[in-house]
């Protein structure tokens, strides 16, 4: 089995997520994507990333029910404290059937040029292939300086939907019926989620 990682926060998941996922797994061919929700990220505030855990899960769910190659994967919420990558991928290698070759992790530019600054980012670099999104020329070279880790690149056209977006509209009472999967926009209005 080829896997691919999709992590975050998901506070919530949205299109510009469900669709570079459908463009990693059509460009490269994986068996499966598995979405893996941060339970409490580093630097993140812990009380609202608690609060906020069971239905960032939720939503996942009901995203990704459609799509056969999109697994939702709950292991770092399983561990509960703090999510750090090298863990759960350490954690991964011993639970997955068949992996094929390395996992592959799906990270933007600006955080793959910091991934040595990451929790034990030299061992890290070490376990995973990266999938990189590259919005332009500029960042590929910037890529192409950073040593010792292993990429492909894929081009990423600018999505301008980001889950802080679909908050503060939310919040201002706008309309987010493009911007987040029907299931999700669903729950956040029954749940009355970020009114405040």
């Amino acid at each position: 089995m080829r896997y691919c990682i999709f992590s975050g926060t998901f506070n919530p998941i949205h299109n510009g997520h469900i669709g570079m996922a459908k463009k990693v797994i059509e460009e490269f061919k994986f068996d499966e994507i598995l979405f893996i929700p941060a339970y409490i990220q580093p630097h993140k505030n812990l009380a609202y990333c608690k609060r906020s855990a069971p239905h960032r899960l939720e939503m996942l769910k009901l995203a990704l029910e459609k799509y056969p190659n999109f697994k939702l994967n709950t292991i770092e919420f399983d561990r509960k404290g703090l999510s750090y990558t090298y863990i759960t991928i350490l954690e991964l290698y011993k639970r997955l059937p068949n992996i094929e070759g390395k996992i592959n992790f799906v990270i933007g530019t600006d955080a793959f040029l910091n991934i040595y600054k990451w929790q034990d980012g030299q061992n890290l670099v070490k376990l995973l292939d990266f999938i990189v999104l590259i919005r332009d020329e500029k960042e590929l070279e910037m890529c192409k300086e950073l040593k010792g880790v292993k990429y492909r690149v894929l081009q990423s056209d600018k999505i301008n939907i980001s889950s802080t977006m679909v908050r503060e509209m939310v919040k201002s009472k706008q309309d987010i019926t493009e911007l987040v999967p029907p299931e999700v926009k669903e729950y956040i209005d029954k749940n009355r989620l970020y009114r405040d």
